[in-house]
């Protein structure tokens, strides 16, 4: 009886070991990057049972695509990436489309003080306000004032052109301006002339 090719106990083992090889170099990589990504996932999905979601659906897509890998620094924008379509792709669902309340009876209300400290997306009163925009919009802004990338990264991160994410910032934040109260303003004096 002939042996096929690569087949045996000796390529058993040897597959073996790329396997425990793959298996460690993913949870390395895991392990070191999860808390960032974990916050660019919050801040796309405006809550952290969302955010878990996003990063476990990332994490898994990765795992399974980690044998292409060819350029381990671009692995986080490839997370980002499939994070902004996941979260893209749940938006369209119906069920998924959130209401945001007005309502002062409704529930709990923003904060209404101003703080001048580095906002992680965690609270803050500009928040609410950024998750009341569009998918789109709302990924430019956290890729860009919140992980600071710049536009041509974030372009290579969506998939778009540096023009597109340059008007979607521009929507975003004229979106923004009208809908914050004019305290939140750092341009605007409390006294009117």
């Amino acid at each position: 009886m002939a042996l096929i090719e690569g087949s045996g106990p000796g390529n058993d083992v040897a597959r073996a070991d790329r396997q425990t090889d793959k298996d460690a170099d993913f949870s390395a990589y895991m392990a070191a990057r999860q808390p960032a990504l974990y916050r660019t996932a919050y801040l796309l999905a405006g809550d952290h049972a969302g955010a878990e979601d996003l990063l476990q659906n990332a994490f898994a897509k990765l795992y399974l695509s980690w044998d292409k890998v060819r350029d381990p620094q671009a692995l986080d924008g490839w997370v980002r990436r499939v994070m902004v379509n996941e979260n893209n792709s749940l938006w369209r669902r119906a069920w998924k489309r959130r209401e945001n309340s007005t309502d002062p009876t409704a529930g709990a209300m923003p904060e209404s003080g101003v703080h001048d400290e580095y906002d992680d997306g965690m609270g803050g009163v500009l928040w609410s306000f950024v998750q009341t925009l569009s998918p789109k919009q709302r990924a430019v802004i956290v890729l860009r004032y919140y992980e600071q990338l710049s536009e041509a990264e974030i372009a290579d991160v969506l998939g778009i052109s540096p023009g597109t994410v340059k008007s979607q910032a521009s929507r975003a934040l004229a979106a923004l301006r009208a809908r914050a109260p004019h305290s939140l303003n750092p341009h605007e004096s409390g006294d009117a002339r």
